[in-house]
């Protein structure tokens, strides 16, 4: 196996670190603060295209693949996970719905918009009462001649507030549940029904919206039923594949933050009479972060070249998920434990992304669904 990066995946990540160093870093402290993103911020990354990295050139993406976009995902956690949320919920989520599973007619109506950044697209799948058990949804479809009704409430829908498009699933039939009773629609803003709910007010990620999302007698075209009737789940499923993995390698971007930084003040800060770095207990944190980090990178990129080789890889997804998760919350733990008294401070950026990192081992699937997921997998087959 040769996983050295492509030329053009290398040149791409140095274009979005130069972004993220000089426009993302400087705001992202503001962005938390103030709750919402600077001004200008969105409109600069769709310039730069990183609203349609993974999706192929011909329906306008950069053709980066998952590899691409995971690089993406990876540098802009460097900077602000807001902004990184954001974008993956449009490009991994809602817009990736659309390219996956619609029909020819959806994707010329859509994927161009999607791809350059000018629809934005949120997924629409939590409820009240439908989380981890996602079979359990409440929201229904039902269908009226030419239309489907939807009626039903979703929550934490991160991006709604300014999506063009939401990928929403309903159920067609409630007894049936995962097996035919769930279909995923492509709800237009402005339709009528369609509400979207007040801001949030969340721990962390706080410039990254979450609001509710409403259907109220809300009337969708059957040309909008995305995929088939009945095998919503399968698409809900099919979508989280790739998400888990673009939030794996989101983690890998703020753990390298934090380690870069603490190695540099581990240089600088002196106790004892000699600087940190030579104290045994801050080298240990020091190669146990780089050895997380390590595994990091190494399950996201296998994962990710395993998707753009068309193989499945919903296991590796869910351990990648998993393991990036879990690792990334220990590892800014310790760069706040190496910068003491400093690093429990707004000033620095640490106790943001304490904040950001907590909600990672929640969306997406918890990882006690992940470790299900993978226990399930092993059953089916036997053996690893």
């Amino acid at each position: 196996m040769d996983w050295t990066f492509s030329e053009e995946h290398q040149m791409f990540r140095q274009m979005v670190r130069e972004f993220v160093d000089k426009e993302v870093k400087p705001v992202a402290g503001k962005n938390d603060r103030e709750g919402r993103l600077a001004p200008g911020l969105v409109d600069r990354a769709r310039e730069l295209g990183l609203f349609g990295v993974v999706y192929p050139e011909e329906v306008g993406g950069a053709g980066l693949g998952e590899l691409g976009y995971c690089l993406m995902m990876e540098e802009l956690s460097h900077g602000c996970n807001s902004l990184a949320g954001l974008i993956g919920a449009h490009e991994g989520l809602g817009g990736m719905g659309v390219h996956l599973f619609a029909n020819e007619e959806q994707r010329k109506r859509y994927m161009a918009d999607i791809a350059a950044g000018r629809t934005l697209c949120c997924y629409a799948l939590s409820e009240p009462n439908a989380g981890s058990d996602a079979q359990n949804l409440q929201t229904t479809a039902v269908k009226k001649g030419d239309r489907w009704i939807l009626n039903g409430q979703k929550v934490w829908i991160t991006g709604a507030d300014t999506a063009g498009i939401v990928v929403a699933f309903a159920a067609n039939d409630k007894t049936l549940r995962a097996h035919g009773g769930i279909t995923a629609f492509i709800v237009e803003k402005g339709i009528k029904g369609l509400r979207i709910g007040a801001i949030d007010d969340k721990m962390g990620l706080r410039a990254m919206h979450s609001p509710e999302v409403f259907f109220e007698d809300c009337e969708v075209p059957e040309r909008n039923v995305l995929g088939k009737v009945g095998e919503g789940f399968r698409v809900a499923m099919g979508i989280l594949d790739v998400g888990r993995v673009s939030l794996s390698a989101a983690c890998i971007g703020t753990a390298k933050e934090c380690l870069d930084r603490s190695i540099d003040y581990a240089q600088k800060r002196e106790t004892f009479g000699k600087a940190i770095v030579e104290h045994q207990a801050v080298q240990f944190m020091l190669a146990e972060m780089a050895t997380q980090i390590y595994a990091m990178e190494s399950l996201v990129y296998r994962t990710a070249w395993m998707m753009d080789q068309k193989q499945k890889a919903s296991r590796e997804a869910a351990i990648a998920k998993y393991y990036c998760t879990e690792a990334l919350g220990g590892i800014v733990d310790k760069a706040i434990q190496i910068h003491g008294g400093m690093g429990y401070m707004s000033e620095l950026p640490f106790e943001r992304f304490y904040r950001d990192a907590r909600v990672n081992r929640i969306f997406e699937g918890t990882n006690e669904i992940q470790r299900i997921i993978i226990a399930k997998d092993l059953q089916k087959k036997g053996r690893y």
